[in-house]
C-alpha cells in the first residue's frame, strides 16, 4: 500500500508548534537574534556584496558574519554597531 505524503508549508508547520507553550516561549526567545540576522542578510543581499566583502568593510572575519547571520552567536553591541556602519544602515533598539 502506497502512502501519500501531505506536505505542508513553513507556515502551517510554524502555526500548528505554536499551539505548545513551551515551543513558543523558546521561539520568542530567538525573535530579537532571527530579526538581526534578517536584517543584515537583507541589507548585505541588497548590496549585492559577500559575507567576505562584509567582513572586509566590518573589520571582521568572514567566520563571524556567517555565525551572526546564522544566530550562532550573541554579537556585541561593538560588533554590529561595526557591520551597521559597514552596511550603511542604523541601530534601532527599543526597550518594551
Amino acid at each position: 500500500m502506497k502512502h501519500k505524503r501531505k506536505w505542508i508549508t513553513h507556515e502551517e508547520l510554524k502555526a500548528e508548534l505554536m499551539k505548545d507553550p513551551g515551543f513558543r516561549r523558546e521561539y520568542e526567545k530567538l525573535e530579537p537574534e532571527f530579526q538581526i540576522a534578517r536584517q543584515i542578510i537583507g541589507a548585505r543581499l541588497r548590496q549585492k556584496i559577500s559575507q567576505a566583502q562584509l567582513a572586509k568593510r566590518a573589520r571582521t572575519g568572514q567566520a563571524v558574519i556567517s555565525r551572526l547571520e546564522g544566530m550562532n552567536a550573541k554579537p556585541s553591541i561593538s560588533l554590529l554597531e561595526r557591520v551597521a556602519r559597514a552596511l550603511n544602515i542604523k541601530i534601532t533598539v527599543a526597550i518594551q
